[in-house]
């Protein structure tokens, strides 16, 4: 029986994958030469791989600064590879019930390799300032996303994103004490909270959810406006949320938590 290295494939296709791997490992937009560079092809062949990719959707390019960066292909993709996880299937029918219950937009995120990344948004009644995209990565530190996952993931794992997204500016830099005891926090009430933090006028109380072996697997999130701030409804969602998350958390198999 012959595997699937054996098996006779199309060149061309691996050798645009190869193109597309160069721009993901880049972690941003890239110059042609970079990517050639990181394809290990010339650069007027790499050139004709990313015309074709442009048309696909695949790959986009700046106007003011000729950068390529993955498209909107690659990214609904990545996303949709995502949703097929078993734990975002479980996730999102909570998810769209929690988000029935409190009228407020609910979020799902997992953790990739650039970091917190949005993989469903059920719509709330309520317009938000700013609509965010699917797909889109999180800011580590200021999104109650990033820090429920910073919270309850190893630091080998979190450290080196945290300083990437650090060096470009992608999301602030607490003094270490002050981050320990935001974290500190966060596992103690099982929740997390960022106001206005990363977008004016919209507040996120998110929580973890964990799988059979008690490790984090996606984090739910209720985004309100910052005109909700009575405290008892606010009391409310939080409860609401935190008895969500568990209910997923153990539908996924994940032992008793304290």
């Amino acid at each position: 029986m012959t595997t699937p290295h054996q098996q006779q494939g199309i060149q061309s296709v691996e050798i645009g994958m190869r193109v597309l791997a160069a721009l993901e490992e880049g972690g941003g937009p890239m110059p042609l030469s970079k990517i050639a560079a990181g394809s290990g092809l010339l650069p007027g062949k790499t050139h004709r791989y990313l015309v074709s990719l442009l048309r696909s959707g695949f790959v986009t390019q700046e106007m003011d600064t000729g950068l390529y960066n993955l498209g909107p292909a690659a990214r609904r993709l990545g996303v949709e590879a995502l949703r097929r996880v078993d734990e975002v299937g479980t996730a999102s029918r909570h998810a769209s019930v929690l988000r029935d219950r409190t009228g407020h937009t609910v979020y799902l995120a997992l953790w990739t390799d650039a970091g917190p990344s949005l993989v469903r948004q059920d719509h709330g009644w309520y317009p938000l300032p700013i609509v965010v995209r699917i797909g889109s990565i999180l800011p580590i530190v200021d999104s109650s996303i990033g820090r429920a996952f910073l919270a309850h993931l190893p630091e080998p794992l979190t450290a080196p994103i945290l300083a990437a997204q650090q060096r470009r500016k992608e999301t602030s830099q607490l003094p270490p004490e002050h981050l320990a005891e935001v974290l500190d926090e966060v596992r103690r009430t099982g929740l997390a909270t960022a106001t206005g933090s990363v977008i004016a006028g919209l507040n996120v109380i998110s929580a973890p959810v964990f799988g059979p072996d008690g490790h984090i697997e996606v984090v739910i999130g209720v985004a309100m406006p910052a005109r909700f701030d009575d405290d008892r409804d606010v009391r409310s969602i939080r409860a609401d949320l935190l008895t969500t998350a568990r209910a997923i958390s153990a539908e996924l198999g994940c032992p008793a938590r304290d």
